[in-house]
């Protein structure tokens, strides 16, 4: 009975291994955050993570923020019209290993509106507060 348990186990485990490597951040300096603020360009609600493009500067240079997967971003209430081309919003988020214009998304807040999204752990978050609180 013991054998079969510590096959279990270690089948288990093996089958975990590539499934948590998906989600890894590997490719995001997770000791550092950057915040900007910019408008949106686009947003990409796609599997397996959505991806919005937002426009910074008076240059309007292109940052693409990576977020959570799909599945629990429409389980919070996110679909593929809550972020809308023109929209002002302040970010924050793992700049890339590599130096590329890129972010892994942990905050943004639309002011216009309220609207916050967080990326507490590997939990998502949305809320809308209302202006002038």
């Amino acid at each position: 009975m013991r054998r079969i348990t510590c096959l279990l186990l270690a089948a288990g485990l093996a089958l975990a291994g590539p499934a948590f490597a998906h989600h890894s951040l590997i490719g995001y300096d997770q000791a550092k955050r950057v915040t900007l603020e910019g408008v949106v360009a686009d947003f990409r609600f796609g599997n397996p993570h959505p991806f919005l493009t937002i426009n910074v500067g008076p240059d309007r240079h292109a940052w693409r923020l990576e977020m959570d997967n799909l599945y629990e971003l429409k389980e919070i209430g996110i679909t593929r019209d809550t972020f809308q081309p023109g929209q002002k919003v302040v970010v924050s988020g793992a700049p890339d290993r590599t130096g590329a214009s890129q972010l892994y998304l942990y905050r943004l807040d639309r002011p216009a509106d309220g609207l916050q999204y967080e990326q507490i752990g590997f939990t998502p978050y949305l809320r809308t507060v209302p202006k002038g609180r």
